[in-house]
């Protein structure tokens, strides 16, 4: 469905990105994972057309995704990490301009945000505003604009931060009814048990390039962890096997 090929971005003398390559298929969750400054959000700006890369190429299906590119672009779904909502309309409302931004109007655009709100749960506060949300029920509700336009590739960038377990628990139960449905995703996480959980293959990423590639299954046999520490490998452990211990807090 998507491929990430050779992908590079540098800011000045910093090299963001250097060489970042991956597919998503269908019906898949991939966990894009990495400390701060990893450049995983670089890569996903590049994949969904906000960032041009430096080098290299995004396609979906074959379609090179370019500035151009209208109609591969709409065939993506993205989650940013920070809400992208307007707090003072309602949750129909706000499904409803971002499904007219892709051109849906009509009997359709009033079925997709039927089926988005009822996905997400939110079918009974369609009419409630954000500014009256918890963070859970808002962080559902930004997914939900995400998908409103029935897209084939889902990027979700830290889509669970601040939200509490119960909420956290229903995001997971969305994105797996998405995967059924044959939805492709891209999900980048600082939680390991999370991708433990959700993601099909994982990708890791340190100072832009991918250090490992692989299913979830073969990644934990990298653990490599004595039983009397630890009864079994844990993704934590493999990532800071791969990553290191050193703090990374940024400039």
């Amino acid at each position: 469905m998507l491929q990430a090929r050779d992908l590079w971005k540098r800011y000045g003398e910093l090299t963001a990105v250097a060489g970042v390559s991956f597919t998503l298929a269908p019906g898949e969750i991939v966990g894009l994972l990495g400390p701060n400054g990893a450049g995983k959000t670089t890569t996903v700006s590049m994949i969904c057309g906000i960032t041009t890369p430096d080098q290299g190429e995004v396609t979906i299906e074959n379609a090179r995704l370019t500035e151009t590119a209208f109609a591969a672009k709409r065939r993506i779904g993205l989650v940013p990490q920070e809400l992208a909502l307007y707090e003072e309309l309602g949750a129909e409302a706000n499904l409803r301009l971002m499904g007219s931004l892709y051109g849906l109007s009509g009997r359709l655009l009033s079925e997709r945000v039927a089926a988005a709100l009822a996905l997400v749960g939110l079918a009974e506060r369609a009419g409630d505003k954000p500014s009256k949300f918890s963070g859970g029920m808002k962080r559902r509700l930004n997914i939900a604009c995400a998908l409103v336009h029935d897209p084939d590739v889902l990027l979700l960038d830290e889509p669970t931060v601040g939200v509490d377990p119960q909420s956290r628990n229903a995001i997971f139960d969305n994105l797996e009814t998405l995967r059924d449905r044959g939805k492709a995703l891209l999900y980048t996480t600082h939680y390991m048990e999370e991708a433990e959980r959700l993601c099909d293959r994982i990708v890791i990423v340190d100072h832009g390039k991918v250090v490992a590639s692989d299913t979830r299954e073969n990644l934990l046999a990298m653990g490599d962890v004595p039983p009397a520490v630890q009864p079994k490998p844990s993704l934590e452990s493999v990532f800071l096997k791969l990553t290191g211990r050193a703090l990374r807090d940024g400039p």
